[in-house]
């Protein structure tokens, strides 16, 4: 072979251009794959990023309805605690109310109980003073005597007892009091009137433990 054949290209740098060529287009390409990978994003990621700080706002913000009725719920609420608390309050006027009558209707009740209670036990005493009476009616209780002592003990314990005689001769005759016998026309009478006591009456209190049994004078004919 002749040095011809075998002569090298002078421009070998030419055969590696296309290389050249395709390594400055990926180095071209680069920039662009990374502005994609760091960039802004598409418009989808910018609306979906977006979404939820406009909802966020649409949450936290009031309109004038919403104001409205949250005041006219505080009002409502307000008027049920206030006619609540006018309900207890009439309640509690009302069971004090009937607190008190209970209490008054007690004590009247009370005492007539003691009254009673105390009638039935003087009455134990009213034949012993009917005696009395009677034997002083007779003479037989002397001053001084020990008969005439005894009566008037015996009298003085009904008296701190309570209890009270009434029937005198004169008096002007009470159908509510007396008890009639007998009756006596007498000249000159005007109007009915006791001639005699037979049984004095007796009262404790406001009981009547048993009436006055008298003789009465009616007007003659």
């Amino acid at each position: 072979m002749t040095g011809k054949d075998f002569e090298e290209p002078q421009n070998s740098g030419d055969e590696v251009q296309p290389e050249a060529e395709g390594a400055d287009a990926r180095d071209a390409d680069a920039p662009e794959a990374q502005d994609g990978a760091t960039g802004e994003g598409t418009p989808q990621d910018d609306a979906s990023a977006q979404a939820p700080q406009d909802g966020e706002a649409a949450d936290d913000g009031l309109t004038v309805d919403d104001i409205l009725a949250a005041q006219q719920e505080d009002e409502a609420a307000e008027h049920d605690k206030s006619d609540y608390e006018t309900h207890l309050l009439h309640d509690l006027k009302r069971l004090q109310a009937e607190y008190a009558n209970y209490r008054r209707r007690t004590e009247e009740q009370r005492h007539v109980e003691i009254a009673r209670a105390q009638g039935e036990a003087v009455k134990g005493l009213i034949p012993v003073l009917d005696d009395l009476d009677r034997a002083e009616k007779h003479g037989d209780l002397v001053d001084g005597s020990a008969f005439a002592a005894i009566a008037g003990k015996v009298r003085g314990v009904a008296e701190r007892m309570g209890l009270v005689a009434y029937g005198e001769v004169g008096e002007t005759f009470d159908p509510q009091q007396h008890e009639a016998i007998f009756q006596q026309p007498t000249p000159g009478a005007t109007e009915t009137t006791i001639l005699d006591v037979v049984e004095l009456g007796y009262r404790l209190g406001d009981i009547e433990l048993r009436a006055a049994k008298v003789v009465v004078a009616v007007p003659a004919d």
